[in-house]
């Protein structure tokens, strides 16, 4: 089996693992409610999606 011949330094080490940190996702305001969503998604807030009601969503009495 191969070995390596000397000890990966820790900041060679980093280096190489900098490309692997996670990205945020994209996201945006919904036009009816301006709740934050990701794109190309309907509302969970308000069930629109692209001006259309797609998910009926019951009005709560408050």
């Amino acid at each position: 089996m191969a070995v390596p011949f000397r000890k990966v330094s820790k900041t060679s080490k980093r280096m190489r693992r900098t490309h692997l940190k996670k990205e945020v996702g994209a996201l945006t305001k919904c036009p009816k409610c301006g709740a934050t969503i990701r794109p190309h998604r309907a509302c969970p807030k308000c069930g629109y999606y692209k001006g259309n009601e797609v998910i009926k969503k019951e009005e709560s009495a408050e």
